[in-house]
Parts: C-alpha cells; sequence; structure tokens
C-alpha cells in the first residue's frame, strides 16, 4: 500500500477536556513514550524534562473535529480517541525535537530546551537498570527517530503494523515502511542464534527439523522419517525410522569416548507408541534418539534415551500431548529437548528433561535439581508457554520475541517519572553565578550614566542616536548657547520681526526639558510626529537658535524656537513620553505683520496663539458675518491667548473665525490655514493691497472666505482678494462682480489664482470660475487676469459671461459658443452645458488667453 493511503484523518472529534483527562491518566505512559523516542544524543537530563515539556503542551486548543469517513481498525489497535491525539502530538514533537538543526532553517519550539518544567542546580535522570536494559538503550540510539517510534508503538503499546504505520504518517514521518523496517532489525538482533534452528527445507516437508548440540552430528534420513542424536563426545550418529503401524528398528553408530556403544529402541504403533534409542548405561554415551509418528495415538512422538541428551520429536497435529520428550537422566546430565511445531495444542512442542522422567509438554525450563539448561518455551526466553514452539528461524520477528522486549521497554531504566538527582558542575555554576552577577552590576552602572532622574524622559528624550560629533553641532545643542532676547529690545530697534521676540514661558529655565527639544529637532526619532509647511528645510540649526517661548500649554510642555529661517514648535506631554510632536514653518522675509503671531497649541478644534510683544489688543472676528462686532480674545501675561475656533480643521463651513489684531500702525486680520503660521487677509488691487478690515473687504471677503480651503497646508504667507470687474447681467439680471484671489507662498514660488463670480444677491456664495497654480496673473508681475462662466439668468436663459481687467479691448469666444464684444466684459446667449474658448486682446494687440 502507498503511504498516502496511510495517513488517517484525525482521532475525533476530541474535546479539549477529554484530552486533558487522557493526558493526565496516562501521564507516566505518555511521558516515557516521549523519553525513548527522543534521541539519547540529548543527554539523560535534557531528555527527561523534554520529554515532560513535550507531553505538557500536547493539549489542543480548542476541539478537534472528527474524521468525515472514520478509518477502520483492529480490536487490539482501539484506543481511546483523546489518548490517541495527545500521542500524536507527543510523537509529532518529539520527532521534530530530534531533527537536527539547520544554518538556513527556522527552528522549531520542540527544538529548543524546555522552558517548563525546568530544575535549576540539579541534575535528574531515571534510574540504572542492567545490562540488558543497556544493550537496548545502546541499539534505540542508533536508530533514526522515526525508528525508535516505530519500535516503542510497536513493543510498549502492542499497536498492530497497520496502526504503527498509520500513526507514524499522522506524526508526519515520510516514510514509515522504513522505520518499521529498522523495527524489525532490532527485534532480530533480540532473537540469538542459540534461540532457534534453521528449519526444513521447503522440497523436504516430511523433515521435521534438526537438533544441533556442542559436541558433534549425525544425520540419517528416510523416505518417510528422519531423526538426529547430537552428544557432547558422540562420534557418529544413529537413527531409527519406523511406519505407521507397524515397528521401527533403531540402529547405533559410533561409540562414546569410553568404548561404551550405543543400541537402538524399537518403536511400535499404538496409543502410546513412541519410538526411542535406549543408550548403554554410563555417562557420555551418545544420545538416543527416537521418532515416531503422530497420528498413532495422542501422546506419540519421540522418547529421548535413559542417560545422556535425548531428542525427541513429533508432529503436533497428533494431539494435545504430542511432541518430543526429553530423555531421563542422571543428576549433572544435560537436560533432554524436545521440540514441535508451535500450530499443535496447549501441550505442544519441545520440553525440557527433568531428573528421572521425559517431559511430555514443551515451553517449560528446568526443574529443581536437573543440571541441564532449560528448554526454549517461557517468557524469558521466547517460548511460547503451553501452545509456544521453539526453533525459530533467527532473523525473523516473532511476537514472542517482541513480548521480551516490552519488558525491558517497561523497565525503570526508561521511565522518565522515577528520578533521581544529582547536583550540577558546582565549580562551573560558581563561575557562571559570578559572571551574571557581574553582568547585571554593568547593565545597570551603564542604565544609571544613560538616563536621567525626573518625569522619566531620557537624556535626550525622544530624539534619535546622535550621528554628527563636531563643535558646531554641539553649539547648537547645548540649552545654555539658546539666545535669549531680554524684554527691552524691541521697543528701540529699528526692525519689528521674529529676531526682537524675547522669551517668555514659564519653563524657560527648563534646561532638561529645552536640551529635548533642541536634540529632537536634530534628530527626530520614529516615535516623533513631524510636520513642515512645504519648501521649508527641516534639518537641525546651524547654530545656536533663539528661545521665543517655554511653558505648558493645554496639557502639553511647548518650546517655540526661531533660526532665522524657520520657526520650530516643540510639544511633548505633560505626562508621559508618547505624543512628541515637531513643527516647522518657514519664516524668512518676515515683516512686523508676517511675524504677528505664531500658533502655540492646537487641541480639540481649537487653536492659541503667542502674539508678538507689539501686538496691544487681539479679537476674534466670524469672516462670514461682516456685520457682527467682534469678539474680544483675552491674553495672559506671556502673550498666550485664550482658545477660539479654528476654521483650518472645521468639516463645513459655517464659520470662519479670524484673529484681528491692532499693533501700533493699525489692524490686521489673520486666519489659520492649518500651519504654524497665520496668513494675513489683504484687499485691493496687486500694486497696493491693503489689510480686509474695511467694510467692503469684509463684505467680499463673507462671500469667498469659503474657497480658502482650496489653499490649505500650502505655505501661504498672505491672500489678496480684488475685484477686477463689474458687468451688466443680460436680461436686466443686475450687475455681478469679478474677483481675483490670489495665495503668496513664504517661499516665493507655487502661488495659487482663484477666479470668482459673485451675483447681484449677497447671500449666494461666490462661484469659482476659473483656478491656476504657479501662474503670475492676478499678481505684481502680471496684473491682469480673463475669465468667463456658464450663467443662467432668472428668466431660464443661459449665457456665456466673461471679463477681463483693465488693459482688455476686446473678448471673443469660439468652440460651442460663438460670439465677439469690445470691451473687458462679454455675454453671448448659449445652451445649457455649452462649452467655449475665451480669448481676449490687450491694446498693444498681443492675444491672452483664460485663466486656466
Amino acid at each position: 500500500m502507498s503511504t498516502q493511503d496511510l495517513v488517517p484523518s484525525p482521532v475525533g472529534p476530541v474535546d479539549v477536556e477529554q484530552a486533558e483527562a487522557a493526558l493526565v491518566e496516562r501521564y507516566p505512559r505518555l511521558v516515557r513514550i516521549a523519553y525513548l523516542v527522543l534521541p539519547p544524543s540529548l543527554g539523560r537530563n535534557r531528555r527527561v524534562l523534554t520529554a515532560h515539556a513535550l507531553v505538557q503542551r500536547s493539549l489542543p486548543r480548542r476541539r478537534v473535529p472528527g474524521p468525515a469517513v472514520p478509518q477502520p481498525r483492529a480490536a487490539e489497535d482501539a484506543v481511546d480517541p483523546g489518548y490517541a491525539y495527545v500521542r500524536g502530538e507527543v510523537l509529532r514533537q518529539a520527532l521534530v525535537a530530534g531533527l537536527p538543526l539547520r544554518r538556513l532553517a527556522l527552528p522549531r519550539r520542540a527544538q529548543f530546551p524546555p522552558l517548563l518544567p525546568h530544575v535549576w542546580g540539579l541534575r535528574l535522570f531515571p534510574r540504572v537498570g542492567g545490562a540488558d536494559e543497556l544493550a537496548l538503550d545502546q541499539r534505540l540510539s542508533r536508530l533514526s527517530g522515526p525508528g525508535r517510534a516505530a519500535y516503542v508503538l510497536r513493543g510498549l503499546e502492542r499497536q498492530g503494523d497497520p496502526e504503527v504505520l498509520r500513526v507514524l504518517a499522522a506524526a508526519g514521518v515520510e516514510d514509515p515502511e522504513s522505520a518499521l523496517a529498522e523495527a524489525d532489525a532490532v527485534d532480530a538482533v533480540d532473537a540469538p542464534e542459540t534461540r532457534g534452528a534453521p528449519g526444513p527445507p521447503a522440497d523436504r516437508p516430511e523433515r521435521v527439523g534438526e537438533q544441533p548440540g556442542p559436541g558433534g552430528r549425525g544425520a540419517t534420513t528416510g523416505p518417510t522419517g528422519t531423526g538426529t542424536a547430537t552428544g557432547p563426545s558422540a562420534l557418529g550418529a544413529g537413527a531409527g525410522a519406523g511406519r505407521p503401524g507397524g515397528h521401527g528398528t533403531g540402529g547405533g553408530a559410533g561409540r562414546p569416548a569410553d568404548g561404551t556403544g550405543s543400541e537402538g529402541g524399537e518403536a511400535e504403533a499404538g496409543p502410546g507408541a513412541r519410538g526411542g534409542g535406549r543408550s548403554a548405561a554410563g555417562s557420555g554415551d551418545p544420545a538416543g534418539v527416537g521418532g515416531g509418528w503422530p497420528e498413532a495415538g495422542p501422546s506419540a512422538g519421540g522418547g529421548g534415551g535413559r542417560s545422556g541428551a535425548g531428542v525427541g520429536r513429533g508432529r503436533p497435529e497428533a494431539g494435545p500431548s504430542a511432541g518430543g520428550g526429553g530423555g531421563r537422566s542422571g543428576a549433572g546430565d544435560p537436560a533432554g529437548v524436545g521440540r514441535g511445531r508451535p500450530e499443535a495444542g496447549p501441550a505442544a512442542g519441545g520440553g525440557a528433561g527433568r531428573p528421572g522422567a521425559g517431559g511430555p509438554a514443551g515451553g517449560g525450563g528446568t526443574r529443581s535439581g536437573a543440571g541441564a539448561p532449560a528448554g526454549f518455551g517461557g517468557p524469558g526466553s521466547g517460548g511460547g508457554g503451553p501452545a509456544g514452539g521453539g526453533g525459530l528461524r533467527a532473523g525473523v520477528f516473532d511476537p514472542g520475541l517482541r513480548r521480551s522486549g516490552v519488558a525491558l521497554l517497561e523497565s525503570d531504566e526508561f521511565d522518565p517519572c522515577a528520578l533521581q538527582a544529582r547536583p550540577t558542575d558546582l565549580m562551573r555554576r560558581r563561575q557562571h553565578v559570578r559572571a551574571v552577577v557581574v553582568g547585571v552590576v554593568a547593565l545597570l552602572v551603564c542604565g544609571a550614566l544613560l538616563g536621567l532622574p525626573g518625569d522619566g524622559w531620557g537624556r535626550n528624550g525622544a530624539a534619535a542616536p546622535s550621528y554628527a560629533r563636531n563643535p558646531a553641532a554641539e553649539a547648537a545643542l547645548d540649552p545654555a548657547a539658546l539666545k535669549r532676547v531680554p524684554p527691552a529690545v524691541w521697543p528701540v530697534s529699528t526692525r519689528q520681526d521674529f529676531s526682537v521676540w524675547p522669551a517668555r514661558g514659564g519653563l524657560t529655565g527648563d534646561r532638561a526639558l529645552l536640551r529635548r527639544a533642541l536634540a529632537v529637532w536634530a534628530r527626530p526619532g520614529t516615535s516623533v510626529h513631524s510636520s513642515a509647511t512645504p519648501g521649508t528645510p527641516v534639518g537641525p540649526p546651524m547654530g545656536p537658535p533663539q528661545l521665543l517661548f517655554a511653558g505648558v500649554v493645554d496639557g502639553a510642555r511647548v518650546v517655540l524656537l526661531h533660526d532665522g529661517l524657520r520657526a520650530v514648535r516643540y510639544a511633548e506631554p505633560v505626562e508621559g513620553t508618547a505624543g512628541t510632536a515637531l513643527d516647522f514653518a518657514r519664516t524668512d522675509g518676515a515683516d512686523t505683520v508676517g511675524s504677528a503671531a505664531l500658533v502655540v497649541s492646537r487641541a480639540a478644534g481649537n487653536v492659541r496663539y503667542l502674539t508678538a510683544p507689539w501686538v496691544q489688543e487681539t479679537v476674534v472676528r466670524d469672516l462670514l458675518v461682516p456685520g457682527k462686532d467682534p469678539l474680544p480674545l483675552p491674553r495672559d501675561a506671556a502673550g498666550v491667548t485664550e482658545p477660539m475656533t479654528s476654521p483650518a480643521l472645521a468639516q463645513g463651513c459655517t464659520r470662519w473665525n479670524t484673529l484681528e489684531v491692532l499693533d501700533g500702525s493699525g489692524r490686521r486680520l489673520l486666519t489659520d490655514l492649518g500651519e504654524l503660521t497665520p496668513a494675513r487677509l489683504l484687499w485691493g488691487p496687486p500694486a497696493a493691497p491693503a489689510d480686509a478690515t474695511g467694510a467692503e473687504a469684509r463684505g467680499a471677503w463673507a462671500r469667498t472666505a469659503c474657497q480658502l480651503t482650496a489653499v490649505r497646508a500650502h505655505g501661504v504667507r498672505s491672500v489678496n482678494a480684488w475685484r477686477f470687474a463689474r458687468q451688466a447681467l443680460p436680461e436686466g439680471a443686475g450687475h455681478g462682480t469679478w474677483l481675483c484671489t490670489r495665495a503668496e507662498t513664504w517661499r516665493g514660488t507655487g502661488s495659487r489664482v482663484l477666479a470668482q463670480f459673485l451675483v447681484p444677491s449677497p447671500a449666494v456664495p461666490a462661484a469659482l470660475a476659473a483656478r491656476s497654480e504657479g501662474s503670475p496673473a492676478c499678481g505684481v508681475r502680471e496684473p491682469r487676469v480673463l475669465a468667463g462662466v456658464l450663467w443662467q439668468a432668472p428668466g431660464g436663459g443661459w449665457y456665456v459671461l466673461a471679463a477681463g481687467s483693465a488693459g482688455f479691448t476686446s473678448l471673443e469666444v469660439s468652440g460651442g459658443v460663438k460670439g465677439r464684444s469690445d470691451g473687458p466684459v462679454l455675454a453671448v446667449r448659449a445652451a445649457a452645458g455649452a462649452r467655449a474658448d475665451l480669448g481676449g486682446t490687450l491694446a498693444d494687440g498681443a492675444r491672452v488667453g483664460a485663466l486656466r
């Protein structure tokens, strides 16, 4: 059969409780199985602990489903499903533990020394057995893991060969038949040659057999029967042949050492018939041999001689007492030996002689007083008991021999539950303890040198390891080298920007906090949440930066720094070490308004600002409600405002709060676009914009503020909106207004331009007509713009409306709609969904396309 046919379905169904009960009930047997299958190269101490560990972790984690089609089992192979499952797991792990470790393969759990159970300071091993156990252990050590498993299943578990093959295949053995062959080889070694003689050849079926002896052998043959006789000093052999129902005569041949001859007896048919030779008196005579036909009667068989070793044989089919009977012997003579086939009745077989009489039954040892060796029968020598047979061929496996192996496998030599304890190497253990103590002390000293006491933050906090060691970098990371501007500098300075901001906050003297902020800035670790506006470098400072603020805001320690090019915000939680944030914003070229405020905290949709020292007043104005009075926004002594709702994090556009500040030269309107620096809102032509604080500017921004989401988180420095055209609408619908909004960035590139159209109704927000990125239109360098929209009049008609800034002399549309007008505005009737190309002509004749 193929190996695939042997792989059984999982034994089951098996519950966890059922498997646990089987494991606890048969724990010693399972541990013995694991101990025998594990390779002896592990050593007895590790084999013991590993065997216990493998059994203890063989429980399933959940219910094991049963097979779809139950596998047939022999009666002797039927075991409890829970025990079968646990035994299979033990075998599988024990086989894995015996595999060698490979360099590129991932080690399995069973190949490591067990974590539990574990014994410190003692070595445990089973009790020492005798020479037979040692010999069996040596033979098992020469087998492979699957071979040992097959031997244990067949010998200790008493499983039939088909079931052994199935269990091995289920445990992951690739070639179970080879493993079974290895076990057969061990059984063949267990059967020594002295326990059996070669059987009769196939071409001579009537021949009963031969019995060798130490002194010599002679043989005669006949057509119906043969007999052999051996003796310690025999020179030849005599044979007598008998016929059924008649008389047989025995012949004597050879002489013993003392000159005494032998004579043959007669065998006579009848119920009590037996053939036998009778030797002459005297010790040392050659054996007398008698052979008889067992059909003659229930006691028929060969009888041995009276004095000397006698061999009797008969066929076991004759009756329950058929077989060879030993001869009578005197004290000290070798026992008579009889042999019969094992298929006979309960008394058939070879029997040893006893003093004074021949034995009628097989399978016995010597009786008390006999100085001869025992017969073949009995469990200790491989005999078959009352029905056993002797004389098997050497090298062939037999269940009788296997039962002999069971006695050895169940001995204390292989019992991992009955253990002896001895100490480990005391000198080496002392050396190991010293090495561990030294290592622990060194680890504690290193931890004390690398860590800082206090709030739980290390010396450099969440910073990554240092990668540069030079004087400039070290000076930039030194909190004592931070620039601190006194509060009296900015009133007398000729410039007002971040360079004259004084250091404020309650933690400006916290050197540990400042050190962590500088270290994280130079080397942000993987746990730091970092952000930067587009175009802002995020490297370490070139030299010691300027300290703007250090304090606790909204449950976080916040540090604001400036190095002339960037504003940097560092934040860490007051409790714990997770959630460190690092934000960069480019601020080069900042003026008085550009350095009026910095975002110091964002929490729960709100924003707090740190205002410049020259800011006199802060209020909150809702840009969508231009007629509403602003709300005051208080500040603390350090210049930090109270929280206000931020439009940068809002989901809709129902409110757009802006920060309005008052400095020495006027009011400024600032809005949060999700960056560290707020953007300035302006109103007016590109050549001369002004702060959007007037009524007209607030009215226009009220209808266009929601379009600011298009420039959020883009590094915007200021946003300017201006009206570049007004147009009379067809069908007397009033006048429309054209606005151009341009967002300038701190980096100078990447500006965004929006063209918007406003209908006469002030409640309707602006419609986006065109947008462009990186275009110079609507700016100082190119203060012109051309845009168009498809508009529906109140009466239902559709029109293409277009307008250009001052300087356009004519406009023209083509494509799906055709039309032309003189001047900077155009209105042409069109169909719904029409598309057209728009162009215009300047006063110098140059052609200009629409914004896109």
